[in-house]
């Protein structure tokens, strides 16, 4: 029991420098002085900070890419709301988890449109949310249109996501307020940027 009471602490006082700090920032003595702990000890529950990046990034984000995955498999949802479906639960998971937002998808990321690093297991579940959202993007447009659109309609739509969190990541505003004032303008945003890549493609301004 003590420690797992440790490991926690170690995790927690992690999480909360990382987010006040930055990943690169922190060094593990000083996340051992937060959790009231020699750095000696860090090293019995992981190896490095990227062993605690794994730890703080990977149970949440593996709940979300199975909500993503559930909604892709469900035939009775239509595929624009899919989509729409995905941005409004990625912003609802990014906002309540406001504090290691960057730490779940800044920190050390490559493109989404590059493979992952070797043994980069967080880099990697990023990469397959993306992938989730471009499949759910090529389900939703037509079927003639070329992948070079799919994959600039599925960059734009992971971008807007994520200049919306941007702007409210350091609002002190309670989650449940923030989300009741601006869930009409965020349903507004989702609806403009789908319609609008539908839009695009029914014009034939897109590759072929």
């Amino acid at each position: 029991m003590r420690s797992e009471e440790t490991k926690r602490r170690v995790l927690d006082a992690a999480a909360q420098l990382f987010a006040q700090r930055g990943f690169e920032q922190v060094t593990l003595r000083e996340i051992a002085k937060a959790a009231g702990c020699s750095h000696t000890t860090i090293y019995i529950y992981y190896k490095d900070k990227e062993a605690l990046l794994h730890e703080l990034s990977m149970p949440p984000m593996q709940d979300l890419r199975a909500e993503f995955q559930a909604l892709l498999q469900d035939a009775e949802v239509a595929p624009e709301r899919k989509v729409k479906r995905m941005g409004q639960r990625f912003l609802e998971f990014c906002f309540a988890n406001r504090n290691l937002y960057t730490v779940f998808f800044m920190t050390r990321a490559s493109r989404v449109d590059q493979e992952a690093p070797s043994g980069n297991n967080v880099q990697k579940l990023r990469l397959e949310l993306f992938g989730q959202l471009r499949a759910a993007m090529r389900e939703f447009l037509p079927s003639d249109v070329g992948e070079e659109y799919v994959m600039g309609c599925a960059r734009v739509f992971f971008y807007t996501l994520h200049g919306i969190v941007g702007t409210y990541q350091l609002s002190e505003e309670p989650l449940p307020e923030l989300l009741e004032r601006l869930h009409p303008t965020f349903d507004l945003a989702l609806e403009a940027v789908v319609s609008g890549f539908q839009q695009i493609a029914q014009r034939g301004g897109r590759d072929e």
